[in-house]
Formats: C-alpha cells, sequence, structure tokens
C-alpha cells in the first residue's frame, strides 16, 4: 500500500481534503519492522509523529533493578508518539515502545506536520482525541498498579482487552498485571465457579459481561 493509500485507510486523516492527503504524503513516510524492535527509549526525543498502520506495540518502562515493568498496548491505527506539549518542536517519549508483532509505521515530519496543520486548526480535534483516549490508558494503569486487587485486575483485563488475554500466555499476563500465576489460576477458577467466565482449552470466554464489568469497576 502506498503512503497515500494508508493515509486515507486511517480515520485519523477522514476529514481532509484531497490537497491536503497530497501534503501530508509530502511529508510523510511508511516503513515496516520487525517484532521486538524498540522504536524508542524513555526520553529519547523525536522529530517524527508516529502511527502504528498494522501490527502491535507495547509501551514499558525499566525499574532499578533491570526489571521491565509493562505499562499498555498500543493497537494497529493508532498514534504511538506522547505529545504532552504542542508547542515544543519536537516530541519526548514517557516510556520505551517495542513492537509485540510484525508492524508497518507511518511517520510524519513532526514541524512541518504541526506548521501545515495543526497551525491550521486541521486534525486538532483528532489528535485531542488521541490524546484523551492515552490519558485513559493512564487512567486504567493507575487503578491496576495502586488501586486494584488481584481480582479487579484480572476482571479489568478481561472485559477490556479479552483478544490480548487469550493470546498472552498465563505467565506474561501475570507479569502485565504484576500478580503471582497462582493468584492468577485461583482468580480464573474463582470467576469460572461463580460462573461468570468458562474457560475450555486454555481460552477464556465470558458468560457475564455485566458482572465482570462491575468487578473491575468497583
Amino acid at each position: 500500500m502506498s503512503i497515500k493509500s494508508t493515509i486515507e485507510s486511517l480515520d485519523f486523516f477522514s476529514t481532509l481534503k484531497t490537497q491536503d492527503v497530497e501534503l501530508l504524503t509530502s511529508i510523510s513516510t511508511l516503513q515496516s519492522y520487525n517484532s521486538e524492535y524498540v522504536l524508542y527509549y524513555e526520553k529519547e526525543e523525536s522529530n517524527n509523529l508516529l502511527f502504528l498502520v498494522s501490527g502491535l506495540a507495547k509501551t514499558y518502562k525499566i525499574d532499578k533493578h533491570s526489571n521491565e515493568i509493562f505499562l499498555y498496548y498500543i493497537y494497529k491505527e493508532s498514534l504511538i508518539s506522547e505529545i504532552t506539549n504542542i508547542k515544543n518542536e519536537t516530541l519526548t517519549s514517557f516510556s520505551n515502545v517495542a513492537l509485540v508483532e510484525d508492524s508497518q509505521i507511518l511517520s510524519i515530519d513532526y514541524k512541518e506536520f504541526k506548521k501545515h496543520f495543526l497551525e491550521k486548526n486541521l486534525l486538532c480535534l483528532e489528535l485531542v482525541n488521541e490524546i484523551s483516549l492515552r490519558s485513559k490508558k493512564i487512567e486504567s494503569l493507575i487503578n491496576r498498579e495502586f488501586i486494584f486487587d488481584s481480582v479487579e485486575k484480572v476482571a479489568m483485563m478481561l472485559y477490556s482487552d479479552l483478544d490480548m488475554f487469550n493470546k498472552l500466555k498465563r505467565h506474561d499476563i501475570s507479569l502485565i498485571l504484576h500478580i503471582q500465576p497462582a493468584t492468577l489460576s485461583r482468580v480464573l477458577n474463582r470467576l469460572k465457579r461463580n460462573k461468570i467466565i468458562d474457560i475450555m482449552q486454555g481460552k477464556v470466554t465470558i458468560l457475564d459481561t455485566i458482572a465482570l464489568r462491575e468487578i473491575g469497576n468497583d
């Protein structure tokens, strides 16, 4: 797929006129990367605004013991870059971002993007929406790390991201939620006994969405 076709396929740019798409195409590049490739590191500055066209990425930090602390996933057709101040000419990463799957990335010259689009009030609403979605992810992260107990953590992930839960190994889920594998097993068995979920061949299906949501929102 060409750069222009890629831009036209993304909802973020759907309000642009033909001439605007042409201009955006001229300041953009499209590249493919293999899984495990690190797009950027924490506090690293970048001159490019990145969108995940296809694939899957994760954000994470490294603690003082060199342990990886998972934050959240970034899904296809989403903004990757973190924008904390639109007045800046460069973008600074809050966390490390690595690809979980083979992915395709749309890279846009941020300085030119600001000049030709944001400063002309184009795509501002779309950008605010992306920032809002990122804020909600941070809110969920805070709940997961500091407020929720193990049952609420598992329920929240099942309710909000069942496909990813079933795709990952139980050990990896435990690391993401910062609970012991044995604790994860106990929680899943408890939810199954209460007929909120079912587990067949290691895959979880939700039987009572309302009950699961209530647990995750407690």
